[in-house]
């Protein structure tokens, strides 16, 4: 069917039946599965039809052809519905359907990785229209690409947060490539969602956040059809919302708007029974889908070489303007890297990067959550992004982190303004659970550099990372402890102060390590020979070098962190020595701060050099 020539009698009655394959289709996977959610994918069948086989273009050869359209199926548990899809355009062996949920199948509960033709891995609802908006900025303002970002998304997802703030970026950054389609079909899991039916109420938010939008009857083909393809022409330079009325189960009598089948397969003579009552399918339909024009994408290949590091030694440097220092040396090497703030770029320092290469910068504002998303697109065209605010503002997008994961999405964020060392601004702005937080992350690397020279060198490795990384840097200023052609590989270890008279290992990273460089010159007033080694891999710990340091230092350790006692830095290393003899002592905040100058919250919390010489001195019985 032509993109652009009007719709026949004949064309709109095969893709009438198309919505009839894809809905039995839908019903026989589950079914076979035992599991899985059959009815949402039937109310979306109409539209997905229209979408695959009237509007979209795409080489059903080729995921990766750059100009491909991009689908993100947001409401992920209709996934049945997107492999049938996949399978009808020629992408998927049609046998491969019923493997649904098997384990050695490609074609999981919710789309991950695995299946190629998945953008992103979905399921936790209100992630999708944030992905397809980092697509959509991606194909808009990178590559210049004339693909357009399909977002299908189900109605009760729009009580998520998060999809406003997608909404209000993509209207700020005048997104006409990206489209979203609300499948309003009034049920949610366990009830009627918020707004049943009634539609103007989704078409009046999207307005009201600067979108261009569609009401239709989504189980009028015609309409259907009409509405995508006036979506898909952008020009606007507005993001359009198509949004449709439609009936869980339709088309079935015995499920259609019914309650109580949300999660629930037919059973096989259900299922006999209900595709007895859709339409005469008849037999496969051919298709031949509408190529993607040819094009090539404007960003090049990484792999340049990066600036050393450039820094006198003793001078004082926030780890955090390293990190900006860092971004640009990066920027200048390959074209690829990207970075996302939310509305702190001049406390983070990415606003180094925006200077540098504004056209590869985005403003995301207040809302961290969209920020991740939008990242995880970037990524999945090809990107290599670095997303930076407050650690503890990173807190709140925690799901998407954990998504980003689950998809495997390259991202590397960055945490500023970690512990006590803060000051003034008090608990609120003090990021103490970071640490813990990302370390759970699923083939994360967690880094936390003490000075200038570290920094550049571990973003840059985090950079290379085939996965979630985390930097985490320090607002006070602190000395430059390394010479410039010093190694940082990911899960080493550096020791700073060494000798073979050494009664007790000081471990530290970030602000933490100065504090214990300071204090092992304390103990060596009494006579007590200290090691002190940098821990800036928090995750791989050095496993092995601080075993080896522990041993050659009388067997006792003091680790010391600016964070929560749980899941930090002491409960990584503690875990990672467990059982090789070495008596610990473990020194993190372990109550809720307050405002308070640094020197006097470190000290306060017993995180101090004054603290650490203490414990020091308690395992060497003196």
């Amino acid at each position: 069917m032509s993109q652009t020539s009007p719709p026949t009698a004949e064309s709109i009655e095969r893709l009438r039946r198309r919505a009839g394959h894809l809905r039995a289709a839908s019903m026989r996977a589950t079914t076979a599965a035992g599991s899985g959610h059959p009815t949402t994918c039937m109310s979306a069948a109409d539209i997905v039809s229209a979408l695959f086989f009237g509007v979209m273009r795409y080489d059903p050869k080729r995921p990766d052809h750059p100009a491909n359209d991009r689908f993100v199926l947001s409401k992920g548990h209709a996934a049945p519905l997107l492999y049938a899809a996949w399978s009808q355009a020629g992408a998927v062996d049609p046998a491969q359907i019923e493997t649904l949920r098997r384990i050695d199948s490609r074609l999981e509960g919710h789309p991950t990785w695995r299946f190629e033709w998945s953008e992103a891995a979905t399921g936790s609802l209100g992630q999708g229209l944030s992905i397809g908006l980092g697509m959509a900025l991606a194909g808009k303002y990178l590559e210049k690409a004339p693909y357009r970002v399909f977002v299908l998304m189900g109605d009760g997802e729009c009580a998520e947060g998060s999809v406003w703030e997608a909404a209000n970026l993509a209207s700020h950054y005048r997104l006409d490539n990206l489209v979203a389609i609300v499948d309003v079909n009034g049920i949610g899991q366990s009830q009627r969602t918020m707004f049943g039916h009634d539609v103007s109420a989704y078409t009046r938010r999207f307005e009201a956040f600067g979108w261009e939008t569609i009401a239709v009857d989504g189980h009028d083909m015609e309409a259907v059809l009409g509405a995508l393809k006036r979506a898909a022409l952008g020009g606007t330079s507005r993001p359009t919302a198509v949004v449709a009325r439609t009936f869980k189960g339709q088309g079935v009598s015995f499920l259609q708007d019914k309650d109580g089948w949300h999660g629930k397969p037919l059973g096989r003579e259900e299922l006999a029974k209900a595709l007895l009552e859709l339409e005469p399918l008849g037999s496969a339909i051919p298709f031949e889908p509408a190529l993607p024009p040819d094009f090539k994408p404007a960003a090049g290949k990484g792999g340049g070489s990066v600036e050393p590091p450039r820094y006198e030694k003793g001078k004082l440097i926030a780890t955090r303007t390293a990190y900006g220092d860092a971004l640009v040396k990066l920027g200048k090497a390959d074209p690829r890297i990207v970075a996302l703030d939310g509305d702190t770029k001049n406390s983070t320092f990415a606003e180094t990067f925006m200077k540098a290469f504004p056209e590869r910068f985005f403003e995301g504002f207040i809302a961290e959550q969209n920020i991740a998303g939008a990242a995880v697109g970037l990524a999945r065209r090809g990107y290599n992004p670095f997303v930076s605010a407050f650690a503890c503002f990173l807190t709140r997008a925690y799901d998407f982190i954990r998504m980003a994961a689950i998809g495997r999405a390259r991202i590397r964020f960055c945490g500023s303004h970690s512990g006590v060392s803060i000051g003034e601004d008090g608990p609120s702005q003090m990021g103490l659970e970071d640490l813990a937080m990302m370390r759970t992350i699923q083939g994360s690397i967690v880094l936390y550099p003490a000075d200038a020279v570290a920094t550049e060198r571990l973003v840059a490795a985090a950079a290379a990372h085939d996965g979630v990384a985390y930097i985490r840097t320090n607002r006070p200023k602190t000395p430059v402890l390394y010479d410039n052609d010093e190694s940082f590989p990911v899960g080493g270890s550096k020791a700073l102060r060494s000798s073979g008279l050494d009664a007790v290992l000081l471990l530290g990273a970030g602000v933490t390590l100065n504090e214990s460089i300071e204090a092992a010159g304390l103990l060596a007033r009494d006579g007590i020979a200290a090691r002190v080694v940098d821990a800036y891999s928090v995750k791989p710990v050095d496993a092995e070098g601080l075993a080896k340091h522990a041993a050659q230092s009388g067997s006792r350790m003091v680790i010391t962190e600016d964070h929560y006692e749980a899941g930090g830095l002491g409960e990584a290393i503690a875990a990672a020595i467990a059982g090789q003899g070495v008596k610990i002592a473990r020194l993190a905040v372990r109550e809720l701060p307050r405002s308070g100058k640094p020197e006097e919250l470190i000290e306060a919390h017993g995180i101090s050099a004054r603290a650490i010489a203490a414990a020091a001195r308690k395992l060497c019985g003196k």
